[in-house]
């Protein structure tokens, strides 16, 4: 299904996807900071809209790839899960790939089941408590402790829907996505890979990225969390400007 989605600037093609509870207005601080470049900013499956979150990981890849022109794919978090599926499901329309705060997936299947009903579990809590209260508590987590009331851009996340993002989650959580560590060299196109120091659980995840995904691109931002495009928004955009400039084709 074609996703809500809007166009900004002019250049070469970029799409964008968000993280879990934003929208695609979470991009417009990096994209106004970008020239040259043509933006696609998408709402995810059960956010902003594009309300139906009952889809799956791989038809979350489907719905992306029917959105975007061909050209370059930007995912962060959440987005940048659906952008990996994405690339590896439509890998000649995908023509580059950025993977921010990403993470190809949990290898142990136990541990993939527990994440799943945590998942399922925190789904139930959203419908339970409500949109506001929700994004209350998941914006508590130390995961965002370098957001600022501003960029936290808390009055977008509130247009979400508790059903929206419930569905999303138990749909295209963590614990829903395969292992796609084995095929991460699959990946043909350029790749470049960002994470925050002192996001240490996903800066570990983005080096094993880098050494499994032949000829990709690490940074790892010093000074900078899970939202590294937001807490470092100049230095992200102009890191992610050359990069698209020069292998996007």
């Amino acid at each position: 299904m074609t996703l809500g989605h809007e166009t900004t600037g002019s250049g070469i093609p970029a799409t964008f996807v968000h993280g879990f509870t934003q929208t695609r207005s979470s991009w417009f601080p990096v994209v106004s900071r970008l020239r040259g470049i043509e933006c696609t900013l998408v709402d995810a499956p059960g956010h902003g809209g594009s309300p139906d979150g009952g889809r799956s990981l791989w038809q979350c890849a489907d719905d992306i790839a029917e959105t975007m022109p061909r050209g370059a794919l930007v995912g962060y978090s959440m987005g940048a899960r659906m952008a990996l599926h994405t690339a590896l499901s439509h890998p000649g329309h995908v023509t580059a790939l950025v993977l921010v705060s990403g993470t190809p997936g949990i290898e142990d299947t136990a541990e993939r089941d527990t994440r799943r009903a945590s998942d399922n579990t925190l789904a139930d809590r959203i419908e339970d408590i409500g949109v506001p209260a929700f994004i209350d508590e998941w914006l508590s987590n130390p995961m965002f402790a370098g957001l600022s009331d501003e960029t936290s851009m808390r009055p977008q996340r509130l247009t979400n829907t508790s059903l929206g993002l419930a569905d999303s989650l138990r749909h295209a959580g963590t614990g829903t996505q395969d292992d796609l560590w084995p095929r991460l060299g699959e990946l043909t196109m350029p790749v470049l890979i960002v994470a925050g120091a002192d996001d240490t659980k996903f800066a570990d995840i983005a080096r094993r990225m880098h050494d499994a995904i032949a000829g990709s691109t690490l940074d790892i931002m010093q000074s900078a969390g899970h939202t590294v495009h937001l807490e470092a928004t100049e230095q992200f955009a102009k890191l992610l400007g050359t990069w698209l400039l020069t292998n996007t084709r």
